[in-house]
């Protein structure tokens, strides 16, 4: 008996927010693969801010076509394959896409070696757009030291979280930026933070007068608007500005607001510049053993939110957009694959 694929597609583009009703679930009878294709039992599905901006229909990410699967990062094991060299049975990561089966090429697929390690992780701490993006935009384009006040914005999700402890082990002084009391306590009593501040209840530029009164050597930002214009007002002299992601303007894409407090570069004689992990193709393999190396002596940790079953991508899309998630987000399909 063939196994039916259940995959979320969009039904309609948003107008500001996510809204579960933009998608529709559907089930269906998978086709017969293709010549070097292999069937993917989807276990796991990367929830992640960039999907938002896919939902356009324009843009600079990889868009979705209305009726089309949402695209998404995922990894499983191959249950049927067409292609010399990948068994029924493997480990894989890549653009799988919200379902529970993927019929893919081999090209959009990289093997899994698991070594002990839970699927879920190659999605999250060794994710190239999670652990990997916080590894390259640290080490190789922050590059905080000794000294410096390192401030990170979403600093309870999944990037912030890893960009805040590997500026920690580089001697920097972290200070986190995340909403809410369990995500302060979070930082400051899991992951070793100097300091939290709540922008949902606290006057952000004033906390970071409190806990950096030199200013701020380094800003890993990952939100945008208001926040990104409060730490630019309290850089220090020859300060560095991270650009990694601006999650709250991925709602209205064609109307960002930039920041009012730019001045304040020219003004500190400081650099503001952004950055992608794909922008660094030669770093991808140095961060991934170095994190896989961190995660397996557990100096590096990364929490894991997940949610059950394919039908609760939407929500968990919109739970991530209103700041609910600590750490990694995920989907856990209830997809059955063969054993290991």
């Amino acid at each position: 008996m063939t196994t039916p694929n259940t995959r979320v597609v969009l039904a309609r583009r948003p107008d500001g927010e996510a809204t579960p009703d933009c998608f529709e679930v559907r089930t269906e009878l998978p086709g017969e693969l293709a010549p070097d294709q292999v069937r993917v039992a989807v276990e796991y599905v990367s929830v992640d801010a960039g999907t938002r901006t896919m939902l356009r229909g324009e843009g600079f990410h990889q868009q979705v076509g209305i009726g089309d699967t949402i695209l998404a990062g995922g990894v499983g094991r191959i249950t049927q394959s067409r292609a010399e060299g990948w068994p029924v049975g493997q480990a894989v990561r890549g653009g799988l896409g919200v379902q529970t089966l993927a019929d893919v090429s081999t090209r959009q697929l990289e093997k899994i070696d698991a070594d002990g390690l839970p699927l879920s992780v190659y999605l999250g701490a060794l994710g190239a757009s999670t652990g990997v993006t916080a590894w390259i935009g640290v080490r190789e384009v922050a590059r905080p030291g000794p000294g410096d006040t390192f401030v990170v914005s979403a600093a309870a999700g999944a990037v912030g979280s890893m960009a805040g402890q590997l500026a920690k082990q580089d001697g920097a002084r972290v200070i986190g930026i995340a909403g809410g009391p369990r995500k302060s306590a979070y930082l400051l009593t899991e992951l070793g933070f100097d300091g939290a501040i709540d922008y949902k209840h606290e006057d952000v530029g004033a906390r970071l007068r409190e806990l950096a009164p030199d200013g701020v050597n380094v800003f890993f930002d990952n939100v945008g608007g208001d926040i990104l214009d409060a730490v630019l007002d309290n850089l220090a002299m020859r300060a560095r500005v991270v650009i990694c992601g601006a999650i709250s303007q991925y709602d209205h894409m064609d109307r960002v607001t930039g920041p009012a407090m730019y001045l304040r570069l020219a003004e500190r004689q400081s650099k503001m510049e952004g950055f992608a992990f794909f922008h660094f193709p030669e770093l991808i393999g140095p961060a991934t053993e170095d994190l896989t190396r961190q995660l397996k002596a557990g100096t590096l940790v990364l929490n894991e939110e997940i949610l059950e079953g394919i039908e609760r991508f939407p929500e968990a899309l919109q739970f991530m957009f209103r700041g609910g998630n600590l750490g990694k987000l995920l989907v856990k399909t209830s997809a059955v694959a063969p054993p290991s």
